[in-house]
């Protein structure tokens, strides 16, 4: 608990007065000081409620907030639904997240108990960061000062979600470029994976990996035997829709066990594994890096939350502060 502590102390010192630039302006920790200060506790206290009965809600904020910013920046688009009189074609029906984002309905949640208290004021950008921060901190994760002022989408790109978000079998090369273009690093890339110390994945993200890897009718080598195994119990050929836990050790609790896993040949994706396996990478000297330091890994990781949180956000007068998340106002 102490070094929990600390790690926010640190975290807060470091982020507390920064302004983050993003490409299209500014994000402040106080923008909402004068209009919404309790926001962070009202997202907070939904979010906390939510979970009691849904275990996985904190792993599958984090990943909205995550597949927002990916596609076009952190500018609530994820949260539109398809409307064909605006020509909106909802990201929700891209490949990486059809049938996997989730979480909705809570985002909705968060939106009625943040309009009662600060009408029109607050982005559904904002709450989406907002809740990933909670959901981090909540699980035993770090907290960190979330940066605020974005503005909502009026647009949504689906072609975007199918192209520029990583998938489960994708190359560490290619992982590595898509966080380039977003102007993250390495460190970051590392980093940010470590969110699969919570959350579950289907059989379908992973059973190449068990059966017929990269078509050779045998599994990946790079897998555990006695993990592998396991999964195939979990997931026999064939099964689809089966959730298995994306960190086998500690499911529900943030913390570095992630890295031990992928040190034990243990990482439930194939891109979480080649983060460790893949020769001569960089990213294996930070894998051992955040396997031996919890409080490294909390650092990189709020740093990462905060980078990710700063891509190409609308500010100012661009874009909308949506009423309803799911539709752009007057629609």
């Amino acid at each position: 608990m102490a070094s929990t502590i600390s790690i926010m102390i640190m975290i807060t010192a470091i982020t507390g007065a920064m302004l983050i630039t993003g490409s299209n302006g500014q994000l402040s920790s106080t923008f909402y000081s004068s209009t919404c200060s309790n926001v962070s506790s009202i997202v907070r206290s939904v979010v906390q409620q939510a979970q009691q009965s849904d275990a996985r809600i904190y792993a599958s904020l984090l990943r909205l907030h995550f597949h927002d910013c990916f596609v076009n920046g952190c500018d609530g688009s994820i949260l539109l639904v398809s409307n064909s009189t605006l020509n909106i074609q909802s990201e929700q029906g891209a490949a990486p997240n059809s049938g996997s984002v989730r979480g909705f309905n809570v985002v909705d949640n968060i939106k009625t108990a943040v309009e009662s208290a600060c009408p029109g004021v607050v982005s559904c950008a904002d709450i989406l960061a907002l809740a990933a921060e909670a959901s981090v901190s909540l699980a035993g994760g770090p907290t960190w000062t979330v940066q605020l002022g974005r503005r909502d989408s009026t647009i949504a790109n689906m072609t975007g979600a199918n192209s520029d978000l990583p998938a489960p079998s994708e190359s560490l090369s290619s992982i590595t470029t898509k966080f380039a273009a977003k102007n993250l690093s390495t460190t970051d890339l590392v980093a940010l994976s470590g969110g699969h110390t919570i959350g579950r994945a289907k059989c379908s993200s992973f059973n190449n990996r068990l059966y017929n890897f990269s078509g050779t009718g045998n599994p990946d080598p790079t897998l555990n035997t006695t993990y592998l195994a396991t999964l195939r119990q979990t997931c026999p050929q064939g099964t689809q829709n089966t959730l298995a836990n994306l960190d086998p050790t500690t499911p529900d609790a943030f913390d570095n066990n992630y890295y031990s896993n992928l040190q034990n040949n243990q990482g439930l994706l194939q891109s979480d594994q080649e983060l460790f396996s893949t020769s001569g990478a960089a990213t294996v000297s930070t894998v051992n890096s955040f396997s031996s330091s919890q409080s490294s890994f909390f650092q990189s990781f709020a740093s990462a939350m905060i980078n990710m949180g700063a891509i190409s956000p609308l500010t100012g007068t661009s874009g909308e502060v949506r009423l309803t998340c799911s539709k752009i106002n007057g629609s």
